[in-house]
C-alpha cells in the first residue's frame, strides 16, 4: 500500500524534525517538512501531499495567509489541511469543535495516536 505523503509547515525546526521522524516511523507516511512559510505552496506544489500539518503562528507567513495562498492554488488547492497550534488548549480546542476558519486542528503538543488518527480522517 502506497504511504500517505504529509507535509509539515512548522517554523520551530525541533518540532518539524520530531513529528517526521515520529510519522515515518510508523511506516505508514512519507514526510517533507518547511520552516519557512513563505517557501510552503511551492514545496507543496512539487510534493503534491495528500495532507498538510500548517502550523499558525510563523514570523515570515501566518497559517491562515498560506492557507488561503493552497486553497486558491490551481495545483494543490484541493490538499487537506490541518492546523497545528500551540496557541489553544485541547480544551479551548474542543470548545471551537477542533475548527479554526473552516479547518481541523489540533493543539500542540499532540501525541502520536491522536496525529495519525486525525490524518487518517482527513487525507485524500
Amino acid at each position: 500500500m502506497a504511504k500517505k505523503k504529509i507535509l509539515i509547515v512548522d517554523d520551530e525546526e525541533a518540532i518539524t524534525d520530531m513529528l517526521k521522524m515520529n510519522l515515518e516511523m510508523s511506516g505508514e507516511f512519507e514526510v517533507r517538512t518547511e520552516n519557512k512559510g513563505a517557501n510552503a505552496l511551492n514545496v507543496a506544489r512539487e510534493f503534491r501531499p495528500n495532507l498538510i500539518l500548517l502550523d499558525v503562528m510563523m514570523p515570515d507567513k501566518d497559517g491562515g495567509e498560506l492557507a488561503n495562498d493552497i486553497k486558491r492554488d490551481a495545483v494543490i488547492g484541493n490538499t487537506p489541511i490541518v492546523f497545528l497550534t500551540a496557541a489553544l488548549t485541547k480544551e479551548e480546542a474542543a470548545l471551537q469543535n477542533n475548527k479554526i476558519g473552516g479547518y481541523p486542528f489540533m493543539a500542540k503538543p499532540v501525541s502520536l495516536e491522536d496525529l495519525i488518527d486525525c490524518i487518517n480522517k482527513n487525507a485524500k
